[in-house]
């Protein structure tokens, strides 16, 4: 066989061998028992920036002007190869100038050899960044969906056990408390079904509509674009309906032609929300002699959980309702 021969089999061996190498999806390293790169994959080349003819023949803690010079990695490579044959997905966690953070899973193995002398290393790392990040954002969800889920179930039973019971029939009990359950399902399917933070008017329309009696006895003047985070939604959704329940029973919407109008602004500096609640072509409206639990329960979640201010006027033509609401953290968080 002639030199030539010989040299044109060695090299469709080797580009063969490269090839194969090419194909793989993840990066893969060849490194001497120096740590030299001998050969690496066109996916190692692509994902890490690195150029063909600065890695091959190189350290690999010489890579990219010293990126590759990982502690860890190097303890890896030096320490435990040696002893135990082969890494399986050990995790490299390294901020790669130029590239950012990578949570890399490295599975590294001495290459066989039929005298098992072999010092030669065959190196995978598969990029796994983008994996933790969305396992981690998917962890954050479901704490945020146990911790609704906690407030939710905390709320119903603070309306359960404050629901006055005395003077009315256990019918009459049920219908308000699930009046009032219902409000906290209506804010929070709004909560989870809306993309992203959900809008005062969307809020607004899904709680009362039920309520109207015809298309003209509900008028919703749009004011400023307000998101609302789950706290937020919460509390006003229990308002609302409070005050929605209240007109069916007693004012504008227990009559034929009653009207409730509702507006907001934002004020001084677009620092608080102020929203007016009106009836009007209700019956007659007269101060109540004493204060029952919704009138207690819309100066409570409008106090203490959106820590803001309420005034009822009952003047002649109908309630009037002004809600006070500093637009702080607390009252956008979920």
């Amino acid at each position: 066989m002639h030199m030539e021969d010989l040299y044109r089999i060695l090299r469709a061996g080797h580009v063969q061998a490269q090839g194969i190498v090419d194909t793989v999806p993840d990066p893969l390293l060849v490194l001497d028992e120096s740590l030299c790169v001998q050969t690496a994959s066109r996916a190692f080349f692509e994902t890490f920036k690195v150029d063909r003819y600065e890695t091959i023949g190189k350290p690999l803690y010489e890579l990219g002007g010293g990126q590759w010079n990982i502690p860890a990695l190097r303890q890896l490579l030096v320490e435990v190869i040696p002893k135990a044959t082969a890494v399986i997905d050990y995790r490299v966690e390294h901020d790669f100038p130029g590239l950012g953070r990578k949570i890399m899973l490295v599975t590294a193995r001495r290459l066989h050899h039929p005298d098992d002398v072999s010092h030669t290393m065959l190196v995978s790392i598969v990029d796994v960044t983008d994996r933790y990040d969305e396992d981690a954002a998917k962890d954050l969800k479901f704490g945020e969906l146990r911790h609704r889920m906690k407030n939710l179930l905390a709320v119903a039973e603070a309306i359960a056990r404050q629901t006055t019971t005395e003077g009315r029939s256990a019918e009459e009990y049920r219908d308000d408390f699930l009046g009032r359950f219902g409000a906290l399902v209506e804010s929070q399917d709004l909560a989870f079904t809306e993309e992203g933070d959900t809008g005062l008017g969307a809020l607004i329309e899904r709680i009362l509509r039920p309520y109207a009696t015809a298309p003209e006895s509900l008028v919703i003047e749009p004011g400023a674009d307000i998101q609302l985070g789950s706290r937020a939604l919460m509390s006003l959704s229990l308002v609302l309906h409070e005050l929605a329940t209240n007109a069916a029973k007693y004012g504008a919407l227990s009559l034929a032609g009653g009207r409730i109008t509702i507006t907001w602004q934002v004020e001084e500096g677009d620092s608080r929300l102020r929203l007016k609640w009106v009836e009007s072509g209700g019956p007659p409206v007269a101060p109540p002699t004493t204060t029952g639990y919704g009138t207690r329960l819309i100066q409570s979640t409008t106090t203490y959980s959106l820590g803001g201010e309420v005034e009822q006027q009952y003047a002649a033509g109908g309630l009037r309702v002004e809600i006070v609401i500093p637009l702080g953290g607390a009252f956008l968080a979920s």
